[in-house]
């Protein structure tokens, strides 16, 4: 059976060459990076080396770069220590983030009795600055959270704008980075965000191995005890291969940014003209007709098929060998609506089925035609 890999906002094939240089650090720098012996030594030297490399890509110290299990955990590091350490009694975010922050954000809200503020949304779910700016003006010690690219609609933050404004009103500014490191240079000393949060295997690394940054002075604090490792912020053992890995990763993404941008984007152009082919009755949700508005990576497409039909869609596209998700990975085994598209589509397209298609470097127009050829079978002319 032929097998097609449109899901990569979920997750991404490895490079070969991030896997080869896993397994050589596997087999021969494994030594704990906090002994003091000579293999400690070596391995401490690869995972600070490993620090600044990535430092480098953002133009920030490598003390600013802290690794975590992934996207998940900075959030999460950031977002606790905020409210639990740093007096933030207001959080301003919005209801189209991952849950990674909108749950941590409930978790607080309960513990801490802080003031929650979701800022509007315009019609395509992008986010109304207007509405934000009119929330920034509280006296409140605030943190905003909102994500650069959003990971089911492929809407995109104006972060630099959002920054701004969270500067001129003397608020934190969190933003999940989660489907953008990799995919967009950002140069954190022009865009003066206070923490980010990125995940390796988003751009070709490994699964298990992100980062947090945490700008200099910012006050955050730990929330996993026990040893001094990454500078207090996070203890445990690191994992060496897994860091190195996430560095290959990030170089060759940052390498070959533009020629793959450049394919990606075309591939992405042609799969909506494919899709407007089927029916005229096709739509996209979000922003993600917008190539300046919306990442290169991803579509989001409703589909004019019966409830009755739609509902057995994803798994006829799961038996022809073709990988996609209904929303985000995290809740593709749900029933429920994705939570994104509920709070941006109708009662009428919410019933029709919506397919998000995400893309990497290894994908090809012959696997589009795929694709299309069995959505046929579907949808009404």
């Amino acid at each position: 059976m032929k097998q097609v890999y449109f899901d990569n906002a979920a997750t991404t094939a490895m490079r070969d060459a991030v896997i080869d240089r896993m397994a050589e650090v596997m087999r021969s720098q494994y030594g704990n990076a906090s002994s003091t012996h000579s293999m400690g030594r070596s391995a401490k030297s690869l995972l600070e080396s490993s620090r600044k490399t990535i430092a480098s890509f953002f133009n920030v110290s490598a003390s600013e770069i802290v690794f975590t299990a992934g996207g998940t955990e900075a959030d999460n590091l950031v977002l606790q220590s905020a409210v639990r350490d740093l007096g933030v009694t207001e959080i301003i975010t919005s209801k189209l983030e991952h849950h990674a922050v909108l749950h941590t954000v409930e978790h607080l809200q309960k513990t801490y009795n802080i003031n929650v503020n979701y800022v509007n949304l315009l019609e395509n779910g992008m986010i109304d600055l207007t509405d934000l700016e009119r929330l920034l003006k509280s006296s409140n010690k605030k943190l905003v959270s909102l994500m650069h690219i959003n990971n089911e609609i492929g809407n995109k933050l104006d972060i630099n704008k959002v920054a701004e404004l969270c500067k001129a009103n003397d608020a934190l500014f969190h933003s999940d980075t989660v489907q953008s490191v990799g995919h967009y240079q950002m140069d954190l000393q022009d865009i003066r965000l206070d923490f980010l949060a990125a995940s390796a295997h988003k751009f070709h690394g490994p699964k298990g191995i992100g980062f947090a940054f945490i700008r200099k002075g910012s006050g955050i604090k730990a929330s996993i005890f026990g040893g001094e490792q990454e500078r207090g912020y996070r203890a445990g053992t690191e994992s060496i291969h897994n860091i190195v890995g996430m560095e290959e990763a990030l170089k060759l993404s940052y390498a070959n940014l533009e020629k793959e941008r450049s394919q990606i984007l075309k591939l992405k152009d042609y799969f909506i003209d494919q899709l407007q082919s089927l029916s005229s009755e096709v739509t996209f949700n979000g922003n993600c007709e917008d190539k300046e508005g919306s990442t290169y990576t991803l579509i989001n497409v409703c589909l004019p098929i019966a409830p009755e039909k739609g509902g057995m869609l994803h798994f006829q596209l799961d038996l022809k060998g073709i990988a996609c998700s209904k929303g985000s990975a995290c809740q593709s085994g749900s029933n429920q609506n994705s939570h994104v598209l509920s709070e941006i589509l109708d009662t009428e397209n919410l019933l029709k089925p919506s397919v998000r298609f995400s893309f990497s470097c290894f994908n090809t127009e012959d696997e589009v035609d795929y694709v299309i050829e069995t959505l046929k079978e579907f949808v009404k002319n």
